[in-house]
């Protein structure tokens, strides 16, 4: 029943007979978890760092850095598609982190945030993840697109903060906020356009207009795709992602869009709809996690991209930053891309037509193709 789902949900949408394999890496940018000694004491103080589906990025996840990023383009430089592109990722990134020593200077009564470039140098002390990223994008391996400007709630965050509560405290201490919080309405840290009210929507339009601004700066170019952080968004905010470049927006085939108050609204998208403001839907199809055990990773995900092919559809791979981490633990990024490489041979192997592209790529051959439909 299961695959059956599958193949009926690639049925709908737009269709092509090259296969285009497409890797789409979220979280790059943002802080997670800053040390096993951080870890540990969150986990003593009783804040729930182990628990559910966050477990693994707090164990595993941290803001990238040099030798991170230094495997992962020797693991995509090892591949060559039938074009002799290499292999590519388009990291979907965040651009910034709450400024921790600000906004306790400022005893909670505003928020302020530094851009990611910042945080990098705070932990780092060189700008050498900043020139690896760039080398990324010149050479098209690694060609990041916009998650948001932080992976953050502002909102119900800061009123944790101003309320006292103690977990959303102890886990400042540690510049930490990515564990599962408890909200009335269920709005989780990590989602930052996920809302309590929806005059909440007003501030995330300024947010999200300042974080696509201070993405041009950073990298030098417009972002054109859009992947809201942990799913959850009012439509509203479309409009200004549309005036501000974003010519393609990630969601889920069945969105629950944020309406406030606990509400949300099922909306169905399918891969090349166009909204209102001409803006074409991209969905993922293909999974792959393999810091998350207990699954058979490389085969499901290469089962996920023969449903997608069989159904004349590119094979989108949602696969995140934490499972080519390694300064919490080394092994976790070498297991990571050892499960990268043994993927990427197996799908070239069965399908040597395979070609590798950005999601701006795939994008933009959609808008084509539809142009010459027209």
């Amino acid at each position: 029943m299961k695959t059956f789902k599958k193949y009926l949900s690639n049925l709908i949408g737009w269709k092509t007979n090259r296969k285009i394999l497409i890797i789409e890496s979220d979280d790059w940018g943002s802080l997670r978890m800053s040390s096993i000694k951080s870890f540990e004491k969150l986990k003593e103080k009783g804040v729930p760092v182990d628990i559910g589906d966050s477990f693994i990025y707090n164990k595993f996840d941290n803001l990238e850095n040099e030798d991170d990023l230094d495997s992962l383009f020797s693991a995509l430089k090892s591949f060559k598609d039938i074009n002799g592109n290499n292999l590519v990722f388009t990291p979907i990134n965040l651009v910034a982190n709450p400024d921790f020593e600000a906004i306790k200077s400022n005893h909670f009564s505003g928020y302020i945030y530094e851009p990611f470039t910042k945080t990098l140098d705070k932990m780092y002390g060189s700008n050498n993840v900043l020139n690896l990223y760039r080398q990324g994008i010149e050479h098209n391996i690694f060609v990041p697109q916009f998650h948001g400007r932080e992976h953050l709630n502002i909102a119900v965050w800061m009123n944790a903060l101003r309320s006292g509560d103690p977990n959303t405290l102890d886990s400042f201490n540690e510049n930490f906020w990515g564990y599962k919080n408890n909200n009335a309405f269920g709005v989780m840290y990590q989602a930052a356009f996920d809302i309590e009210s929806p005059e909440e929507i007003t501030n995330q339009h300024e947010v999200l207009k300042d974080g696509l601004k201070l993405f041009k700066e950073i990298f030098g170019y417009k972002a054109s795709y859009f992947v809201p952080p942990n799913g959850p968004i009012n439509n509203q905010l479309e409009k200004t992602a549309s005036d501000n470049g974003i010519k393609f927006v990630s969601s889920s085939k069945i969105q629950n869009e944020a309406l406030g108050y606990g509400k949300t609204q099922k909306k169905f998208h399918y891969l090349g709809q166009k909204n209102k403001h001409r803006q074409v839907y991209i969905t993922r199809n293909c999974f792959f996690e393999p810091s998350h055990m207990g699954f058979d990773w490389i085969n499901g995900c290469l089962k996920d991209i023969e449903i997608a092919f069989y159904c004349k559809k590119p094979a989108v791979i949602s696969s995140h930053r934490v499972n080519y981490i390694g300064s919490l633990d080394t092994d976790n990024r070498k297991k990571g891309l050892m499960a990268l490489k043994m993927l990427i041979t197996k799908a070239q192997e069965k399908w040597p037509d395979i070609e590798f592209m950005t999601t701006a790529q795939l994008g933009n051959l959609i808008l084509k193709s539809n142009l010459n439909a027209e």
